[in-house]
């Protein structure tokens, strides 16, 4: 280890207190943005990261808009000069609502608890790029400078899709100008493994519909002799999954080395227990020859997101002229859309139950799956600031969420390296009451990103 990349690292880990209050002071503002009253602490906030990061030693901080969207903050730090490379590290400030969760404590009011730092963004991701600026912060308190080139991007759009990064992309190319991206909204398998992510799982929905009735019936004349769209619309929906509760059809034929690499994952039923906050008794669903890491990122998967049947508020003894559920459909990495909606479609309108008409329609465009080869000098360059800090290689995992900002940023620039990471882990409750961040691995995530600037400047590997 070099004297500069050694001063560097005891800087971050000295100053890693501050760091963490440094986080602590972002996550203060409810900064959510699916909510327009909270239009303000969005402001509010990207014009304090924005004069934070000025004061950090970056340049060029601004905060960026465009009409009808929500603010983009951007700074950069380009004193390594046009011979060395430039990296960029994308974040997202914005933050999932908490009202009607059951916190047990303030969702917007960090606390400390043991190992864990809980708050509404503490990993998903103000974690993620706060880590990043506790690398560039050390190093330029410990040498005034950086191994490299450094674009910073915040966006406070991504929990609602991210529906104008590529007008801002378009608008203002400048700011996402770079031989390398890191992009910090992704998950660790452990506290003690951390995560390389190279796949995501698409998203659709589907309205599937059953009517029978040109008006609701009285269910004490007519039961037994018109049909009753509600256990109609069961009994279809119950033949999209087997007694797993998985999809039957439209099942991928994953690649061996993909399945081989899911399966090297550990994934333990311990694990899913904690992370999925399982009730006593419940045991995770049985792997059935399938790794836990192919059914949770590589394959198909089907969920009711919500139906017309009645609540308990609109209950009445009546046979209902129509009854609906959506369908939220993860596709597997590279699966189409078209296919899987071909194949639910003809599951569901063949040999109706009690001659009801069925409709299936696409209620939104979907969002692609994504999957990514990590090859080349840069990975090799992450496995090394990793395995200096954590003691491990990066571990080549999947996400089964989808993220828009990853599809969009492997279509615009997947000819770079793409290095997604993160400060999550299975017990983070990520969009979900008492969400938290270990507190160990944002310090060694801020030790990796410390050796990342310094292994991704050397001669050879991006330039």
């Amino acid at each position: 280890m070099t004297t500069q990349l050694s001063h560097a690292a005891a800087r971050a880990t000295a100053d890693f207190d501050h760091t963490v209050e440094r986080l602590c002071g972002y996550l203060r503002h409810p900064a959510i943005s699916c909510d327009p009253a909270h239009r303000a602490d969005i402001d509010t906030l990207a014009a304090v990261i924005a004069a934070d990061l000025t004061k950090l030693g970056l340049t060029r901080s601004r905060v960026l808009t465009l009409d009808k969207a929500l603010p983009l903050v951007a700074a950069e730090w380009t004193g390594a000069g046009p011979d060395k490379p430039t990296v960029l590290i994308y974040g997202h400030l914005d933050l999932q609502p908490v009202q009607g969760e059951p916190w047990t404590m303030p969702p917007h009011e960090p606390t400390r608890k043991g190992d864990r730092l809980y708050a509404r963004g503490a990993a998903d991701d103000m974690g993620g790029w706060v880590s990043h600026l506790g690398a560039i912060d050390a190093w330029l308190q410990e040498t005034g400078s950086l191994p490299c080139n450094v674009r910073l991007i915040i966006e406070s759009e991504e929990e609602i899709g991210s529906p104008n990064l590529e007008r801002y992309m378009d608008a203002y190319p400048d700011a996402f100008a770079a031989d390398a991206m890191i992009l910090t909204d992704c998950e660790n398998p452990s506290t003690d493994l951390p995560g390389l992510t190279v796949s995501l799982r698409g998203l659709f929905e589907l309205e599937v519909k059953c009517e029978a009735l040109s008006a609701d019936g009285h269910s004490g004349l007519w039961g037994n002799m018109v049909p009753d769209v509600a256990t109609a619309l069961v009994t279809l929906l119950a033949r999209l999954v087997d007694r797993d509760g998985r999809l039957t059809v439209a099942r991928v034929d994953v690649p061996e080395g993909r399945r081989a690499a899911a399966a090297r994952v550990p994934i333990s039923a311990e694990t899913i227990r904690k992370g999925a906050h399982l009730l006593p008794g419940v045991e995770p669903l049985p792997e059935r020859g399938t790794s836990a890491g192919e059914w949770l990122w590589l394959q198909p998967a089907v969920t009711i997101v919500c139906t017309t049947l009645p609540t308990r508020e609109r209950k009445k003894n009546a046979l209902r002229s129509s009854a609906s559920a959506t369908l939220s459909l993860r596709l597997g990495p590279g699966q189409r859309a078209e296919d899987v909606k071909a194949a639910v479609t003809a599951l569901l309108t063949s040999d109706v139950p009690q001659g009801v008409k069925v409709s299936v329609t696409q209620e939104k465009p979907a969002g692609e799956g994504w999957y990514y080869e990590p090859k080349g000098p840069a990975f090799e360059a992450a496995d090394r600031a990793y395995l200096a800090s954590w003691g491990a290689k990066m571990v080549r995992v999947g996400v089964g969420g989808s993220i828009p900002f990853v599809a969009l940023f492997g279509e615009r620039f997947g000819d770079l390296p793409l290095i997604l990471n993160g400060v999550m882990d299975p017990e983070s409750t990520a969009h979900g009451p008492d969400e938290s961040m270990h507190l160990g691995v944002f310090q060694k995530a801020i030790l990796a990103n410390v050796h990342l600037l310094w292994e991704l400047a050397q001669p050879g590997i991006l330039r």
